[in-house]
């Protein structure tokens, strides 16, 4: 199984500020863990070079007054919101992580690989048609999942298990069934959105999927929403591929936030969906990098054991080093899993009318 990472140096030029979260360290330190792996070695890797998304692309999912916004910010600067400065030059740094979906997509259905990987900055998934915020410009996703329309796929999954609600994802797919959305996150948490009532509206309702979740949720929960939800979802759904907005801010050593995923239980979802992929679109899964800001105890095993589960590795060593043993036992909450089981049951009534998975256990 090949898998294929989409990367170019000039993913490490992006920057607010030396200090802001969302900073090129982000993959650097990622990629100095695959290369002490040696996994850019390994015959089952690829590495893709991204090209710029075009302004058809982008035009898909963005309004053209907002495209012309950033590039006109890009010349001098400007400010979206308090977390979100538009640096001199950043349309060529969002043109190319657009593109590096497409390029991903692209090698996907070209059968180049057989699924892919995009480290790219910046992240998107707080993006709308009209607008930026939360660190993102473009939304990188929602552009890749029209492109694969546009080359004639139908339906198209989109999991988005960032720690933060993808509202702009949502905002762009909530009406349309061909679009499956379903995002796990912390909640209440930034943006405030994600409410499990929120199922989509017009021939769109019951294709929203939000699963909220509390601080402290453990790779357990993680685990009951791919067997309870996720899984179910994409069975009865049958999408056409799966597109994955990997956000790793939910691990337990993120400094922005309160979940307790491990690189472990990354690995262990990415390789569930993986088998999933196979039995169901050709194996078509494209990763795309959206949050993740633990810079050292993280991102750089977190993403490692991505990559291995979808490259067909083993993945059973696959963890951080033991000095975080204790953060980690002091992140999970064993409050949390009962709150989820709750909600869980509650968006089962919700959805019982949309899907048969949970009609046949009688969830009304």
């Amino acid at each position: 199984m090949t898998c294929g990472i989409v990367y170019a140096p000039s993913y490490l030029t992006h920057e607010q500020s030396s200090s802001h979260p969302e900073r090129r360290e982000r993959l650097s330190y990622t990629l100095d863990q695959l290369e002490e792996e040696g996994i850019f070695d390994l015959p089952q890797i690829r590495l893709l070079t991204p090209k710029p998304a075009m302004r058809d692309d982008v035009l898909l999912v963005h309004t053209k007054e907002y495209l012309h916004f950033l590039e006109e910010a890009s010349v001098n600067g400007a400010i979206i919101d308090a977390d979100t400065y538009v640096p001199k030059g950043l349309i060529h740094d969002a043109l190319l992580a657009a593109g590096g979906a497409i390029t991903g997509a692209d090698a996907v259905l070209n059968q180049e690989v057989r699924n892919s990987f995009v480290l790219s900055r910046p992240p998107g998934h707080h993006a709308g048609r009209s607008h930026g915020a939360g660190f993102c410009y473009l939304n990188n996703v929602a552009i890749m999942v029209r492109y694969l329309q546009r080359r004639g796929l139908r339906r198209i999954m989109v999991l988005d298990w960032d720690a933060h609600h993808g509202n702009g994802t949502e905002e762009i797919f909530y009406d349309d069934p061909s679009v499956l959305f379903c995002s796990v996150h912390q909640y209440p948490f930034y943006p405030g959105s994600g409410r499990f009532e929120d199922i989509g509206i017009g021939d769109g309702k019951g294709y929203n999927i939000n699963l909220p979740i509390p601080a402290g949720s453990s790779d357990k929960v993680y685990r009951y929403l791919l067997e309870e939800i996720i899984l179910p979802l994409a069975d009865e759904y049958m999408p056409d591929a799966i597109a994955i907005s990997a956000g790793q801010d939910n691990h337990f050593t993120d400094p922005l936030t309160g979940l307790a995923l491990t690189a472990q239980g990354y690995a262990r979802l990415m390789q569930e969906m993986c088998i999933l992929a196979d039995s169901i679109c050709y194996g078509r899964i494209i990763a795309v990098l959206e949050g993740g800001y633990s810079v050292e105890g993280g991102l750089p095993y977190t993403n490692l054991g991505l990559i291995a589960a979808m490259a067909g590795l083993d993945i059973s060593a696959i963890r951080e080093p033991e000095i975080y043993r204790e953060v980690l036992e002091k992140a999970v909450s064993d409050e949390a899993f009962p709150i989820v089981i709750k909600m869980v049951t509650d968006l089962k009534k919700k959805l019982a009318d949309h899907w048969y998975f949970i009609r046949q256990y009688n969830f009304r």
